[in-house]
């Protein structure tokens, strides 16, 4: 039996898989806290500047007030006026790191498995974390964040890999919203946190302290079988599918996998981000992927980081920034499963509106009314968050088994230098005020229309290795839906090899 028949017969998505899967989602919450975390700890209060006799170059502390009762990274170490940049370098400092992780442990993961990375990543997370509420200066703050940045690109990256592989394909799209939906939950969580936990160390400690917990329930959780199966470990993933169907309540069952069509043990040979350039339909769909999942981060993020300069109660504004995105994800199910919508037309859709939300509000009154540019901006981050669920799903879908992690990887290195630059783009706003939405805006609209390029994936069957992606069975399968300019760039590739 293949893969998928497999599946099939031990539990697609049984009371195991449900089990890992939770685990798995609750990671989520962890990851939204250290991803928001310089929202709170870097949050800048009111303050005023007091006249001071003698050297006007004396230190700053003695001529600064704040006015309000705030504990952050700015009131200690008083990162203001030319020190202020130092807020926005720490966001960006996390959001690097974590473009290393994705370019480090994305392909390391294909190579060695799924498990070893994502518990080793996830433990030095922790680690790190705890660093960050310990910092005894700016400078120790600012390398700690990179560092848990770097853990998180290789951790984030493969768990929500494991929530894939861990099930069938027809609940890859449920377990994909899942993860998405947690992290908008997370993010609602940790302003509730930081409402209730306000000195800023105690707030990076308490943050911390899940992903110590989660990390103990994880060391627990398999190896992926589908890994296993992609990379020629036949017995081993069919000894882990024996053991779903055990805990799944179906007695034990015989489970024969065949052989994947080029699988082998690892070697020198063997897939890697390399494939991702020379391989015809891989090199096109990732230069359009990278770009779709660059505009869903600067968007997602700069609306998200942007809740820190509303005026109002922070807390709130960024729990609002959250909890506006769980009506998407009840969305992104209904439409991705729609002949008529699928994953393709729903991201392109999705994405444009966002753009076309974050026009608008410059045409209305920043606050006040119901139609206010406030309230466009979390509809716009609704719009991106429904496209940024989908281009997950979208992407696993996209990429072979053999190479999944790799094209991810790549995908996510993209993304994250949009959440490198989202954390400046809020302060655009000194040019003009509108500067930042009309980024927001061109982004949204121009990766909605170059995801259109992409071929259409829904109830298509997924490749588990490269051989099978080329493969003419494999190509009549996705058709009509195929588009053009992979059949041509196949065609081509194959007459090359014949000449």
């Amino acid at each position: 039996m293949d893969l998928e028949e497999a599946y099939q017969v031990v539990g697609e998505f049984g009371r195991h898989q449900k089990r890992m899967v939770t685990i798995l989602v609750f990671l989520q919450i962890y990851m939204a806290c250290q991803s928001m975390l310089i929202i709170l700890v870097g949050a800048v209060p009111e303050y005023h500047m007091e006249p001071v006799t003698g050297d006007p170059h004396d230190d700053i502390t003695r001529s600064v007030k704040f006015t309000e009762d705030v504990s952050s990274i700015v009131t200690e170490w008083y990162l203001i006026k030319h020190e202020a940049y130092k807020v926005n370098l720490a966001g960006s400092l996390f959001f690097a790191g974590v473009l290393i992780g994705n370019v480090l442990f994305g392909p390391l993961s294909d190579k060695i498995g799924r498990k070893p990375v994502f518990l080793t990543s996830l433990f030095f997370e922790v680690l790190f974390g705890y660093g960050t509420a310990l910092a005894p200066s700016y400078e120790v703050f600012a390398v700690s964040r990179l560092l848990v940045g770097m853990m998180n690109g290789g951790m984030a990256l493969v768990c929500f890999v494991l929530t894939q592989e861990y099930v069938g394909k027809s609940y890859w799209a449920l377990t994909g919203t899942l993860t998405n939906m947690t992290f908008a939950v997370g993010i609602a969580l940790f302003a509730a946190l930081g409402y209730y936990v306000q000195p800023w160390r105690n707030l990076a400690a308490a943050a911390n302290c899940p992903g110590l917990l989660l990390f103990l329930l994880c060391v627990t959780l398999p190896e992926s079988p589908r890994w296993l199966y992609s990379r020629g470990q036949t017995e081993k993933a069919e000894d882990i599918l024996k053991d779903f169907a055990v805990r799944n309540g179906k007695g034990r069952i015989p489970v024969k996998l065949r052989r994947a069509v080029s699988a082998s043990a690892p070697d020198a040979s063997s897939p890697g981000v390399f494939q991702l350039v020379t391989h015809p339909i891989l090199r096109w769909r990732t230069v359009v992927l990278m770009y779709v999942w660059y505009a869903c981060s600067l968007v997602y993020y700069g609306l998200t980081l942007s809740a820190s300069e509303d005026k109002g109660n922070r807390y709130l504004s960024v729990a609002m920034y959250g909890l506006v995105e769980l009506p998407a994800y009840p969305l992104c199910m209904y439409f991705i499963n729609k002949p008529w919508a699928g994953r393709r037309k729903s991201m392109a859709n999705f994405l444009a509106f966002a753009g076309v939300s974050c026009l608008l509000t410059m045409f209305v009154p920043v606050s006040g009314s119901l139609l206010s540019a406030t309230s466009l901006a979390l509809v716009g981050k609704l719009m991106v968050s429904a496209a940024f669920n989908i281009v997950y799903v979208y992407t696993s879908e996209l990429y072979p088994t053999v190479i999944r992690n790799a094209g991810l990887g790549v995908c996510s290195m993209s993304c994250r230098v949009g959440g490198i630059l989202a954390p400046f783009v809020p302060s655009m706003k000194s040019l003009h005020t509108s500067m930042p939405f009309m980024v927001f805006c061109l982004s949204g609209i121009s990766a909605g229309c170059l995801g259109l390029l992409l071929p259409e994936t829904l109830n298509k069957p997924a490749a588990e290795t490269l051989d099978e992606l080329s493969s003419p069975t494999y190509q009549r399968l996705l058709q009509p839906q195929v588009h053009l300019l992979e059949e041509k760039h196949l065609i081509d590739h194959n007459g090359a090899d014949s000449d």
